[in-house]
Parts: C-alpha cells; structure tokens; sequence
C-alpha cells in the first residue's frame, strides 16, 4: 500500500474551491478524475486545506493511498498532461509539483504544524483586468506603515474568533497562534500587462500560523485594509482581538487575492519556510 503526498498549485479563478461536490466543478474533483485515470481504479485524495471558490493555491498538499502500478515519480509528468487536455505544450489550472511517498501514518492534514497564506491588494486609481482574478483592487490610497502596525498585535497566541466568518464548521476551539507576517509594498507597474503607464502599488501580507479559521486571512486582510485607509487606528487591532467580536472586526476581502503559499509538517520546515 502506497501512501503518497502531493505538492499541488491551482488557479482558483474557475473552480468552487477545493473540496469535492456534486456538480460543480472542484479541485479535488478534477484531481480524482484524473488520478483514478492514471491509476486504473477509482481514487479519493484527502487535502490540507478546504480552500475556497476563487481562492489559489502555490503549495497544497494532499495524500493518496492505494496499491498503483504508475511509478510515483511518473505522476506528476501524467497528470499534468491529462490536467491540460491532453495537448502538447499547454498548462491546466492544476500542476501537480511533487508526487513523494511517505510512511503509512502520515496524513497530509493530521500532520500538519503550520501553513502560510499570501494575500495581494492592487492599490490604484485604475483597476488591472489582467489581474482581477487574482488580486483585491483598493483605489482609495492605503497606507503601508500603519497596516504593518496594526499586523504586529497578531503574533502570539490569542483566540482569534473576530476573524472568523459565520457559515462554517465550528471549530472546538478559536484559539490559534500566528507565528510571523511580513508585509511588502511596492511598484505594481512592472507586472501590468495591459496599456498605458500604471501609477499604482502592490501591497502583499504574509501570515504563517499553526492554522487558520474560516475566512480568517481574509477578515485580517479586510481589517488591515481599514486601518491603511484611515478608517481604523493600528492599536484598535489590540482591542479587536481582546473582544472576540466579529462586528469590530473589518470587511471580508474577496477570494481572488488569496493564495495558500506554503504547507509544513516539520517546525524547521516552518522557520526555513518564514525566512
């Protein structure tokens, strides 16, 4: 019996998030199909992270167990190839990175220690249509330095139920400790595609933590967004936090500018991984 994990990246833009469902068009539904293909028999993998519609993906992991004959080094090679329609020389909107087998225990979620989420904002007075489906466009100015203020009160332990959105599973506890963030600012005219000279910034947050609510990054994200414009103080990140109250929180910022970045089952893995 093989037990093998996989490193997966997806853009989000077509799909109704990872988890498989009847009719609609997943992820994990996609990867299966292809999988049980490849396999000669039907297959079922098991994900890290229920990522939702609209949300990417750069380091999903996700197991698949079973007895196969293809070589686990030959899966990534044959999938992708089927994951792009089979045409020589095109890309789907799933790659798997790595195919590698570990031990019979493992779980690609159950032995998960940490994981980093990646969440860009366009900040200009134009939108960019060859990045809305993959960035938050802002166009009233924000600013950087008081975002990264406000982002350091989110390091430590603390019960973080004001960044949890209503609708999911609830969880047996809110409690989750954030480990680092990083938060970058810079010219977003060089990665503009279309016409004409482009004025505005990206700004990119960072957030490693041993797990995450549901919506969580993006309520953060929604939150900072406030506080860079104007709208809310740095140190009422503080005040957030200590009421447990959605209501304080900021907005939900939408799926498109979200991109789960990295998945780690070692703590050196993590500290090498935030660095």
């Amino acid at each position: 019996m093989k037990n093998i994990l996989l490193t997966i990246e997806y853009d989000g833009s077509r799909f109704s998030g990872w988890q498989r469902q009847p009719k609609q068009r997943t992820v994990q539904g996609e990867l299966e199909r292809v999988l049980s293909v490849l396999c000669g028999q039907a297959v079922q993998i098991a994900g890290t992270s229920r990522t939702d519609a609209g949300v990417h993906a750069c380091g999903q992991r996700a197991t698949l167990r079973g007895e196969f004959g293809i070589p686990t080094e030959r899966i990534p090679l044959a999938a992708n190839h089927l994951l792009a329609g089979g045409k020589r020389g095109a890309t789907g909107d799933i790659r798997i990175l790595e195919a590698k087998e570990m031990p019979e225990d493992f779980h690609a979620r159950f032995n998960c220690v940490g994981k980093t989420y990646r969440y860009r904002i366009y900040n200009g007075n134009e939108p960019d249509l060859f990045q809305r489906d993959y960035c938050y466009w802002l166009e009233s100015p924000l600013d950087a330095e008081k975002m990264r203020r406000g982002a350091e009160f989110l390091t430590g332990t603390h019960d973080f139920r004001c960044f949890m959105a209503a609708g999911g599973q609830e969880p047996e506890t809110t409690v989750r400790t954030i480990f680092g963030f990083t938060l970058e600012e810079r010219d977003a005219a060089a990665g503009y595609a279309g016409r004409g000279a482009r004025d505005g910034k990206e700004i990119v947050f960072r957030v490693t933590g041993d797990g995450f609510l549901y919506n969580m990054v993006r309520i953060l994200t929604g939150t900072l967004a406030e506080i860079g414009a104007g709208k809310k103080s740095p140190e009422e990140m503080r005040e957030i936090i200590l009421s447990k109250d959605r209501r304080r929180a900021g907005h939900t910022a939408p799926p498109q500018g979200l991109y789960l970045e990295k998945i780690y089952y070692t703590q050196e893995d993590m500290l090498i991984g935030m660095k």
